[in-house]
């Protein structure tokens, strides 16, 4: 079966910076489109940033400008480098692929805490 295997939460202080990993099967890698999910307690899983068809990246207003989302091409990799990190970015983060514009597939998640 298709899976993503996320890393690289964990406790940062305010102000800190992260840098989350998705590893994607080589066979749909260059076929996916990209995206970023977050989901804090007692929340609606929220759309962070995603891939467009213009080969760049769509931010949430609340991320913009301190996330950016990227591609390793030789690792199929995908990374959410998180910076300028605050209380309210503290959630679990997925990463998910849309494969062939018809099939999607999701990672484990990983979990961001924020401190204050």
């Amino acid at each position: 079966q298709v899976q993503l295997v996320e890393s690289g939460g964990g406790l940062v202080q305010v102000g800190g910076s992260l840098r989350l990993s998705c590893a994607v099967p080589r066979s749909i890698f260059s076929l996916s489109v990209i995206s970023w999910h977050r989901q804090a307690p007692g929340k609606q899983r929220e759309l962070v940033a995603t891939e467009t068809s213009g080969g760049g990246t769509n931010y949430a207003d609340s991320v913009k400008g301190r996330f950016t989302s990227s591609r390793d091409n030789a690792e199929t990799t995908v990374y959410l480098q998180m910076n300028s990190l605050k209380p309210e970015d503290t959630a679990v983060y997925y990463c998910n692929t849309v494969f062939g514009g018809r099939w999607d597939y999701w990672g484990q998640g990983t979990q961001v805490t924020v401190s204050s």
